[in-house]
């Protein structure tokens, strides 16, 4: 074979050939933080009473707050946000590594170096100056150095607007009030940093800094169009879900989403601290994503990924899915001509479920068999390459499926998603376009009043002025004309994806970008596209094939 056709025919095999990642070296230094290897060697070793291993950093270290910087999925949608908009890239730059390389971009503003400073071809390189920053993610020395602060749950401290104390002291959980005191000498002697109690540490607040989200949108010719942090487009809110929901006076997102322990020595180093403490905050950063742990785990040399313990973290993942919602058997009308039955999807979420980033979604999945076991009805049909059977987005990239009060159809499915809008109110999964959400019907957590909900968390389309459809639950009634008199079985599932057909099918009509061919591969490598959230079976009866 000539060598340009030899040449010619690997690159349409694999043409994208992204080298291995470098995992950076987690016992950085830096001015401002330390990375988590140095935290490992008094934090790790740790168990509770029941004997379980509670190590922070090892927890810590399969999370998605771990590998934030290494996350496949975040790096192809931004390269290809970069593509679309390529004179903003050092706007997308900033806003992005805020959260996903924290440190590196704290320092970057600190030395005066972040008009320089790069994503691809920059920080996530090896050899840069504040590679291993990057790469440590949403890290130890990060978080517990954010102050307590009047700014802290509010606009101007939000989308990554966090602060770090200028003192090296790392705030925590214990220590306060009637507490057994912290010795903070050992702490300074080892790496030069102060422990100190504060109560924020452990409130909601402190997580807006970067899960409370807004984002600039630009209009077709690329310039932007916001003006304030006010009319910047809500990406993700689910801080703002939750404060107006029941559970602002019920559970912090800590306490959802860290495990929690007793009997625990929070230091395995110097062997002189022994103090047993209750309530431990384990670091596992539980969340809904098992795609991207899934990914993370089946690709560790690719993507530079250091943790061994996902499996446990997958498990976890799994089990808080499958606790956040119930499914139930709501009201079984007497229609006498058609199978008919209400389904009730209960919300156990501090926040709208999905929450946040807006390639999420759950949907109901319906199969009706008849007594024979033949299959007569099927609303929610999933594929193997995760699109939907009959949902309008998984077919045309301008449409979205509308929210259903009532479905006749097979061809009708309850899907419950944030769908974005441009400037000119078209349907876009480009983050710098979204303008607007066409739609957002996601549950609402209990307690939220739709009717009183800030312009930035909404309720938007028919699901607005749906009466079934309210805080903590929604009601959706299936008639099912046309079928012979008979006992039918129902099958119903509350179906998770991480990400939804519509918006992978837009990242990957981008064929030339390397992290976005990369991340498609090992995509449709993992065979699960989608996670049961929770299921029932029931019977019903059609008594008369004809009106009555």
């Amino acid at each position: 074979m000539p060598a340009f056709l030899l040449a010619l025919s690997l690159f349409l095999v694999a043409p994208f050939a992204i080298a291995d990642a470098s995992p950076g070296d987690p016992t950085f230094t830096s001015p401002h933080f330390f990375g988590s290897g140095n935290c490992s060697r008094c934090h790790n070793g740790l168990t509770d009473n029941q004997g379980r291993d509670v190590s922070l950093v090892r927890d810590w270290s399969s999370s998605m707050m771990a590998n934030s910087a290494r996350d496949p999925f975040w790096k192809a949608k931004v390269r290809s946000e970069i593509a679309r908009n390529p004179h903003l890239e050092s706007v997308i730059n900033d806003k992005c590594s805020k959260c996903h390389a924290p440190m590196a971009n704290y320092e970057a503003k600190s030395d005066g170096t972040l008009p320089t400073q790069k994503i691809f071809g920059g920080i996530l390189e090896a050899g840069h100056p504040k590679h291993d920053a990057a790469m440590d993610g949403v890290s130890c020395t990060l978080c517990h150095q954010i102050p307590s602060s009047s700014l802290l749950g509010t606009l101007k401290g939000m989308s990554g607007n966090y602060g770090i104390n200028a003192t090296k002291t790392l705030y925590g959980q214990y220590g306060g009030p009637g507490d057994t005191p912290i010795n903070p000498q050992p702490m300074r002697n080892n790496v030069g940093y102060t422990p100190a109690y504060s109560s924020h540490i452990s409130q909601s607040k402190l997580c807006a800094s970067c899960h409370n989200l807004k984002t600039p949108f630009v209009d077709e010719t690329g310039e932007i169009l916001s003006t304030t942090p006010e009319s910047e487009f809500p990406e993700q809110m689910p801080y703002s879900e939750w404060e107006h929901s029941d559970y602002v006076n019920q559970a912090s997102c800590q306490d959802c989403h860290m495990s929690r322990s007793d009997g625990v020595v929070i230091a395995s180093r110097p062997t002189s601290i022994t103090a047993k403490r209750d309530d431990f905050a384990r670091h596992d950063f539980i969340g809904a994503n098992k795609l991207m742990l899934s990914i993370f785990n089946n690709n560790k040399q690719k993507l530079g990924v250091l943790a061994n313990n996902f499996a446990e973290t997958i498990a976890k993942t799994d089990a808080m899915l499958k606790s956040a919602a119930t499914l139930t058997l709501y009201d079984q009308p007497n229609t006498p001509s058609a199978l008919d039955f209400v389904l009730k999807v209960t919300s156990n979420t501090g926040h709208k479920l999905p929450s946040a980033y807006p390639s999420r979604r759950a949907f109901l999945h319906v199969v009706v068999r008849d007594e024979q076991g033949r299959k007569v009805f099927e609303s929610g049909k999933l594929r193997p390459d995760g699109s939907i059977v009959g949902v309008a987005s998984d077919n045309r990239s301008d449409r979205f499926e509308p929210h259903y009060d009532m479905i006749t159809l097979p061809g009708q499915v309850q899907v419950y998603e944030a769908i974005m809008g441009d400037s000119n109110g078209a349907v876009t999964y480009t983050l710098l376009r979204g303008a607007k959400y066409l739609k957002d019907n996601r549950i609402l957590p209990a307690g939220f009043d739709k009717a009183t909900a800030p312009e930035d968390i909404k309720v938007v389309g028919p699901a607005r002025k749906d009466p079934n459809f309210v805080g903590g639950s929604d009601n959706v009634r299936y008639q099912i004309a046309g079928l012979p008199a008979g006992r039918y079985s129902v099958r119903a599932k509350l179906v998770y994806q991480t990400l939804a057909h519509g918006f992978a099918r837009d990242l990957f009509s981008d064929t030339v970008t390397p992290e976005v061919g990369d991340f498609k591969a090992m995509y449709d490598a993992v065979p699960e596209k989608a996670t049961v959230i929770a299921s029932l079976e029931f019977s019903g009866m059609v008594s008369s094939a004809t009106p009555q």
